[in-house]
């Protein structure tokens, strides 16, 4: 690991870029002003407690929720629409910016990509969720009804869809209405 010292530091300033990009997401849903990095955090947040009720090994939910967007820093941030047109080589992204680095964290996005493990199917719900909150955020009622229910179809554990569910009905300001004052 010692030798790869310069290209560890490359990386993470390579990683700090993330918080340069966009969600493409911005270009359907107004108001959409998140980046990757900001994303990929609030994700690992959700990932941790998604697996906690899930039962599942949550240290492996976190770095697949962690690292799972690095490679847009090479690919860029597709979204829903995009992804009809484009191919994007994600495994080679992340393949080539991870050589000889963290061989556990290219498994762990092996394991995230193909989706069949416990963990890689929380920590895609954890991602789909992250989304959720936050368009409740910041589209309006009718909008975020019909988003929603569109987005939840794409949840795979039952915490997810109780989660996504409490969050359709939640007020996103109403942890302020009940800070203690």
């Amino acid at each position: 690991m010692e030798g790869n010292i310069k290209r560890i530091i490359n990386l993470i300033f390579e990683i700090g870029t993330l918080q340069n990009i966009i969600r493409g997401d911005r270009q359907v849903l107004r108001g959409e002003n998140s980046t990757v990095a900001a994303h990929s955090f609030r994700c690992a947040i959700i990932g941790y407690f998604l697996a906690k009720l899930e039962n599942v090994n949550e240290d492996k939910v976190i770095k697949m929720c962690l690292f799972h967007d690095i490679c847009e820093t090479r690919i860029g941030d597709a979204n829903f629409l995009n992804k009809f047109y484009i191919q994007q080589d994600i495994e080679r992204a992340y393949k080539d910016q991870l050589e000889g680095l963290a061989p556990e964290i290219v498994a762990l996005l092996d394991e995230f990509i193909k989706g069949e493990t416990r963990e890689a199917i929380v920590a895609k719900d954890a991602d789909v969720l992250e989304q959720i909150f936050t368009q409740r955020e910041i589209i309006s009622s009718n909008d975020f009804k019909r988003w929603h229910e569109f987005q939840h179809k794409k949840l795979k554990t039952n915490s997810a869809k109780i989660i996504s569910k409490r969050v359709a009905e939640t007020n996103p300001l109403e942890w302020v209405y009940n800070f203690p004052h």
